[in-house]
């Protein structure tokens, strides 16, 4: 079969793990008998280096010529020191979430049996973790209007809204509760309906949609109960839907639980995924352009990896080779081959294209 992809190094060592994902890709392509047209742009701060934009129009039209995009991270130290840079390299990356309409973020948490001793919690703690954080990406606070900076008579003032609606609150609801299905049909909706109206509002719209899902049950859990829990009892969770600014923060915090950022892949998808379908989305790992990794082939390429598997599997309908790619990460793993940000005593330490090489060798 043939399929289109759009390919976005972005900054920092964005360009290296993508490779490595390239890498592993094409030899499922060689495996399987599968054609990967590729097509590279620009987005983040190299693009506003070439192109005076975070991500230009001629972009966002070959993104959506694409069957899926693979992104790798933006994000560069100059605009760091400058609060007020604009444009910024991650209005990239919201510009095209919100260009290509990729409103449900997928990040599944994981701990390999391999690796149960590398958290800085308890194994006994973190064994079996296994659960899916679905983060409502392109409402409340990050695009909420009004959002500014002005001065007054009494001096600095900003503001951001967090602002949702019903229909933007529905389709991520639904989402939750069609992967909770597929599951063990249990789904975790997570506010602070204590203190926001758009909480709220949340809450009372997934209570309505779960009389649709009779088969899943719904439980609601405030912010910070959850981030508790994820330390007390990780096991504790399957599927657990909720806003942009939460899902944001409690996803790096289950990192921790997975051992690294450097394993969590994550996948941005157009619509609600059922069994079967394939549907548009964008794939890159969690974690950001670690500037001061750049170049050192020491980068963790696992969670670009794992987010090839979930391209494969959410939007290009290739069940079985994404279960190859996972047997090949178990694989090297279970041999002891460890990324230093996963490194403990008597592994073999490797770099970002030594793993790229032992996960593309086992496909």
């Amino acid at each position: 079969m043939k399929f289109k992809l759009a390919v976005l190094p972005g900054d920092g060592v964005g360009p290296e793990i993508v490779a490595e994902g390239v890498k592993v890709l094409q030899a499922i392509g060689e495996k399987y008998g599968h054609q990967f047209d590729l097509t590279y742009g620009l987005i983040g701060g190299v693009a506003i280096d070439k192109q005076g934009t975070a991500l230009a129009p001629e972009t966002v039209k070959m993104c959506k010529k694409a069957d899926a995009v693979l992104h790798g991270a933006v994000g560069d130290p100059r605009w760091d020191k400058d609060p007020n840079a604009s444009p910024r390299p991650e209005d990239g990356l919201l510009a095209i979430r919100k260009a290509l309409g990729l409103f449900a973020n997928i990040r599944p948490v994981f701990m390999y049996p391999e690796l149960v001793d590398t958290p800085n919690l308890k194994p006994e703690v973190v064994r079996g973790v296994d659960f899916i954080v679905i983060r409502e990406l392109t409402g409340g606070l990050y695009f909420g209007r009004p959002k500014r900076r002005y001065t007054t008579s009494r001096g600095r003032r900003a503001v951001d809204t967090m602002s949702y609606s019903e229909a933007e609150i529905v389709r991520i609801v639904k989402v939750g509760f069609e992967l909770a299905r597929n599951r063990k049909k249990k789904l975790v909706s997570v506010d602070k309906a204590n203190v926001l109206e758009t909480s709220r509002l949340w809450r009372q719209i997934a209570m309505e949609i779960a009389a649709d899902y009779p088969d899943v049950s719904l439980e609601h859990m405030l912010v910070d109960s959850c981030s508790m829990r994820f330390i007390q009892n990780p096991r504790y969770f399957d599927v657990i839907v909720t806003e942009n600014t939460f899902g944001d923060i409690i996803t790096d915090e289950a990192s921790m639980l997975a051992g690294s950022m450097g394993m969590l892949p994550s996948a941005s998808l157009a619509g609600i995924p059922k069994s079967g379908e394939r549907i548009y989305g964008l794939y890159e790992p969690i974690h950001g352009s670690a500037p001061s990794h750049t170049g050192k082939n020491d980068i963790n390429p696992i969670a670009t990896i794992n987010s090839v598997t979930m391209a494969l599997r959410y939007s290009l309908g290739l069940e079985k080779e994404a279960k190859a790619i996972e047997s090949a990460v178990e694989g090297v793993l279970r041999d002891d081959y460890r990324t230093y940000d996963i490194m403990s005593e008597g592994m073999k330490k490797v770099g970002t294209r030594e793993m790229g090489d032992l996960v593309a060798k086992r496909i």
